[in-house]
Parts: C-alpha cells; sequence; structure tokens
C-alpha cells in the first residue's frame, strides 16, 4: 500500500543550505522509488489556517518510505533542511483503493455501542 511522507514546513527565507537541499533530496529518494506529489506549492486554505507549504512524497510501501527516512543519504543532508525551516514530518499510509468511508462509520458506530454497553 502507497505511504506518503507529508511535511508541513513552515515559512523561512531560502539560502544556500535550502537549494543544496532541494538540489540533492531526488536522489535520495529515487533507490526507494519516492516521487514528489506536491512540493512546496502554494495551498488555498479553505478551512482554519496553514501557514507555510507541504510536500509530499509517495512511496510504494511503508518500508521503503522508512528506509529513505532513515538512509544515510537522507540523513546527511537533513540537517540543511532542518537548520533553516521548522516543519512537521509524519509517515501515513494511503487508503486502499477500494476504501469506502461509510465501512470505518459502521465500525465506529459499532465500536461506540460496545464501549457504552460496557461501562453501563
Amino acid at each position: 500500500m502507497t505511504v506518503y511522507a507529508i511535511a508541513h514546513l513552515q515559512p523561512a527565507t531560502p539560502n544556500e543550505e535550502v537549494f543544496r537541499y532541494i538540489e540533492r533530496i531526488q536522489a535520495t529518494m529515487d533507490p526507494y522509488q519516492g516521487r514528489f506529489l506536491v512540493h512546496g506549492a502554494e495551498v488555498e486554505v479553505v478551512e482554519g489556517s496553514w501557514p507555510g507549504k507541504i510536500v509530499i512524497i509517495a512511496f510504494p510501501d511503508g518500508e521503503r518510505a522508512r528506509q529513505w527516512y532513515d538512509s544515510p543519504a537522507y540523513q546527511e543532508i537533513l540537517p540543511l533542511r532542518t537548520r533553516n525551516i521548522p516543519g512537521d514530518v509524519i509517515l501515513v499510509p494511503g487508503a486502499p483503493e477500494d476504501y469506502d468511508a461509510g465501512g470505518t462509520a459502521a465500525a465506529m458506530r459499532a465500536a461506540a455501542k460496545e464501549e457504552a454497553a460496557a461501562t453501563a
């Protein structure tokens, strides 16, 4: 199942370290079949607030996503970004192609009923 590395990066002033990070990141992703889906695009905020930029990278599975993040090649360049651009990064699995939110609602409803019955 596809796993996404999602970064919410705070506003920052680009500098030479940031440029070097951006120039080198693709080479760190290639061995793990990572590809950018979104890379620093401006967002349209339709609810709440969202300061900063978003980056979304897709990997074929969680193992490759974690291997990329932990790889010596990525860890070598990571400080170039973290010294200059604060942010949050998560790895999250995508929903399967046949995912139906109605099934999730039904399972949540059943669990809530069981919990209510257990505490009654």
